[in-house]
């Protein structure tokens, strides 16, 4: 059965995977590696790009992971994200400023994006940093590494709360924000830390 649903999905990925290396493969198509931190507006980019000419090839990754393979030379662009935090925060610069090369590497910023708690409808009140942090919660976690997972370490760490007491932690760790909404829809969590576009 799961063969069955999947079938007509998995043709249409090859279709297009098939579609995007033969524009590739085309001379007049210019190619740009971009590893980056998962988001949704990627495929917008990526179809932006193609009306230029330009074949944007992207592999999600951790904002650190992302920023590491553009140091190492794996690739051209690395896409990240770092809120704007006006008393700074020693988590984010701490694991990512080493790999940002003033002269080497320019940085462009290109859009903004809200972020908060997901969590179902049905639940009676918010969630809070508190009672995640309490262990009253089931947490779905992003990945270590990713700006999400910075975040709720930044967050934790400025609200003065213990990432070793929230249920979940370790145990239920996404690589992207669908995946995280979809853990929290599922009932797997209660609760996790993702992008609005992937909450709605």
């Amino acid at each position: 059965q799961a063969r069955t649903r999947m079938t007509p999905h998995l043709e249409a990925l090859r279709a297009e995977l098939g579609h995007v290396l033969r524009q590739a493969a085309d001379g007049d198509f210019e190619v740009i590696d971009l590893i980056a931190s998962h988001d949704l507006a990627l495929p917008h980019l990526q179809a932006l790009a193609a009306t230029e000419q330009v074949h944007v090839s992207f592999t999600f990754a951790g904002s650190s992971e992302a920023l590491r393979a553009l140091l190492d030379g794996r690739c051209r662009l690395a896409g990240f994200h770092a809120p704007r935090l006006p008393e700074g925060s020693r988590v984010f610069a701490k694991a990512l400023r080493p790999l940002l090369h003033p002269g080497r590497h320019k940085l462009i910023g290109s859009h903004s994006r809200w972020q908060g708690l997901m969590y179902r409808r049905e639940r009676a009140e918010p969630p809070t940093l508190q009672a995640i942090a309490d262990g009253a919660l089931r947490f779905a976690n992003r990945q270590p590494g990713s700006g999400t997972r910075l975040l709720l370490e930044h967050l934790l760490q400025a609200a003065s709360l213990d990432a070793g007491a929230i249920a979940g932690f370790d145990d239920v760790v996404e690589h992207t924000h669908v995946a995280v909404a979809a853990a929290v829809a599922s009932g797997a969590a209660d609760v996790g830390l993702g992008i609005e576009a992937a909450a709605r």
